[in-house]
This record gives C-alpha cells, structure tokens and sequence, in this order.
C-alpha cells in the first residue's frame, strides 16, 4: 500500500521545480522512519561542497593547463559492488529489473541510430556486418538482443562472475555462438592503452561502442572517452546511456530509487558522478566525437515500463559519432587530450 501510494507520486516530481523535490519526498515518505529534513539539509551541504571543488578545480586547471588523469575507469569499490551481484544478472524480477525493461528503447534506440548511418539492410538481421563492443555488459542483458539483430558483439567487463554469468547465459542459445563474446578486460586494456604498454588490439576494430548505465559507475571519464574513440573506427558510432547530475536525479535515483522502493541496491549510486548531457558533450567533443542526438529517459515503478521523455532531468541517452579526422589524434595520450580543450 505504501509502495503503491508513493508511486502515485513519481511522475508528478518530473513537473517539479528542483528546489521542491525534497518537501515533495518529505510529505510522501513521512512514515518511512527517514529524517527528510536531515537528508535536505546533508544534500544542499553536499551541493555546496560539490561546487567549491568545481571552482577550485577549474582554478588548477587554468593555472597548469591540464589535469591529471587516474587512466584506469576502474573503481574498486564499484568492482566489489557488482561482484556481489555476479548471479542476479538474469533475474528479470531482481534487483536488475530495470535494466531488463530498458532494453525496450535503448536496443531500438542502437538499432535505429545504426542503420541511419549504415545503409545497408539486412532483412531479419538488420545490424548484420557490424561489430559492436559493449562496455561494462555485465551478464549480457544488452550484448544478447544486439547478437540476435545480426551484429558481432564483444561485451567486456572487468568482474570475472558477470563474464561467467554471460557466458553461461548465452550459451543456451545456439544462435548467439556466433554472434556473441565475452572477455574479462577493461576498456583500457582493450584499447591498448593501460600503462605498460600493450599491442594495440583493440584500436579502430568497432562501428559502435555502447556504454549502457555503466559511465556512472566510472573512476575517470577522460580516460573512457579516450578509450572509447581509439576503438572506434572512424564515423562509428558511440551509445550511453546515463544520469543526469540533478536534484530531481538525486531525490528519485538514490532516495527514492535505492532507498524506499529499492528499485535498485542500496549504495549503487554515487551522485558525485552522475554527469549533465552538456558535460557529456563537451567531454566527447573534446576527443573526437560529434554529439547527434540526446533524449531524456523515465521510468515508472508502477508499471515496470521506461518511455520517452523531453526532460533528461534524470535518465538520458545520448548517440556520438567518432569525427573522420579524429583518427590520429587517438593516438595521443589523454592528458595531452585534456589539456589540449583547456589551452
């Protein structure tokens, strides 16, 4: 009864001016034992503290021209999370449920993005001839659907279980043989990029790359998007799915999301890396792409459904396109990268 009647609510928070959203989830929850004064209060400190280290951060960055980059995506911490999660991957049910229902507009929102950009058709298996590396795949949820449309799909993920999971999974189908692989790997390691030096085996092989919920969970963005354009080939394209950085995505993504309705695992987020569409876009620019379409994101807990929306005021999808002349600047190092956009 309770979940039901804070649902009623969801939708509404969307209309919602920012600066609303925690009286709004304070009225709706006020029997659910939180001190929704405390988490306002602890939130506006948060916002005040995120936007020093913003100034102080674009201080240094004026002053030295450049940033220094982790150049691993991986965050410990978050390879523990997903770990723990490794055999849940397929429970349509789960704690992945939404994840499953997504894939209703992001593998149209692939497929249509594609085939504007290749020509070619292929009646019943319409990404037929491309090859696809899906970043951060998890069990496999989005690499599965993109096989059975006929592209070459390789999902890498750096949790050892999840890539068992995914290969486990896929293997009951014998349609998926050829079209689906899985290796334990980070996109760095892909890339040829990861200190040390290695055969760049990855570079220039994939027409798409896609990284669905997966930027959000990252420890470096700069080394991603350097990543992503140096294992693309030149016009492939680049799919993310992510958060926007808002209040409405912190009140419904963590709060209500992980906290009340338990949508998803508690802990799964962290707000202070959740990124805006625009900061998106600057970074990809910054490294090669060109930004072709974004296109806000909603999911309702009610019905279990994601649908379209104008407002990426909270979930968004976002389609690049690797730059033609991009090419050799690819093979810079990505703080060159980063200080070259801050010169």
């Amino acid at each position: 009864m309770y979940t039901n009647k804070f649902g009623r609510h969801m939708l509404g928070l969307c209309s919602r001016k920012p600066a609303a959203v925690c009286g709004v989830v304070r009225r709706a929850a006020g029997r659910s034992g939180f001190s929704w004064t405390a988490v306002c209060q602890q939130r506006t400190l948060w916002l005040q503290r995120s936007g020093f280290l913003e100034k102080e951060k674009r201080a240094v960055i004026r002053q030295t021209g450049s940033r220094s980059a982790s150049q691993t995506t991986v965050d410990p911490s978050e390879l523990k999370r997903f770990q723990s999660l490794a055999s849940k991957w397929w429970d349509e049910q789960g704690e992945f449920a939404a994840l499953h229902a997504m894939n209703d507009l992001r593998v149209p929102f692939i497929r249509d993005n594609l085939l504007n950009v290749h020509r070619a058709r292929h009646p019943g298996k319409p990404l037929a001839g491309l090859r696809i590396l899906d970043v951060g795949c998890g069990g496999g949820l989005l690499t599965e659907p993109l096989g059975r449309l006929g592209a070459k799909v390789l999902g890498i993920d750096p949790v050892e279980n999840s890539i068992g999971t995914a290969q486990l999974h896929s293997s009951y189908d014998p349609d998926l043989r050829e079209q689906v692989s899985y290796q334990v790997c980070t996109l760095e390691d892909l890339s040829g990029e990861e200190e040390g030096g290695k055969e760049e085996q990855g570079a220039a092989q994939f027409d798409a790359v896609v990284a669905s919920e997966v930027v959000e969970h990252l420890a470096d963005l700069e080394t991603f998007a350097f990543c992503c354009s140096s294992v693309l080939k030149p016009g492939g394209s680049l799919f993310i799915t992510t958060i926007n950085k808002t209040n409405l995505s912190y009140a419904l993504g963590i709060i209500v999301a992980e906290q009340i309705l338990r949508i998803v695992p508690s802990g799964t987020h962290d707000w202070e890396k959740f990124i805006s569409p625009e900061e998106l876009e600057r970074l990809l620019e910054s490294n090669g792409f060109s930004v072709q379409s974004v296109q806000g994101m909603l999911y309702n807990s009610l019905s279990g459904a994601w649908s379209w929306t104008n407002s990426t005021a909270i979930n968004y999808a976002l389609h690049a396109v690797k730059l033609e002349d991009s090419a050799e600047d690819s093979s810079s190092h990505p703080e060159d990268h980063t200080a070259a956009s801050h010169s």
